[in-house]
């Protein structure tokens, strides 16, 4: 899997180790990074969807 580093304002990143750890909702930092990304490709996927920009395979 490809690695890349990102800068992140330590406000962000405090926030994020919240949510990480034995009691967060995610592993590590990369697994919480991942999931945000993902997330945020659905949703703007839906948005172009609604505004017919979503390219299909057809």
């Amino acid at each position: 899997m490809p690695k890349i580093s990102v800068e992140i304002p330590q406000e962000l990143l405090e926030d994020l180790d919240d949510h990480v750890g034995d009691d967060g909702k995610f592993v590590n930092r990369s697994d919480a990074i991942r999931a945000s990304i993902r997330k945020t490709l659905d949703i703007l996927d839906e948005i172009d969807e609604r505004h017919d920009r979503l390219e299909t395979d057809e």
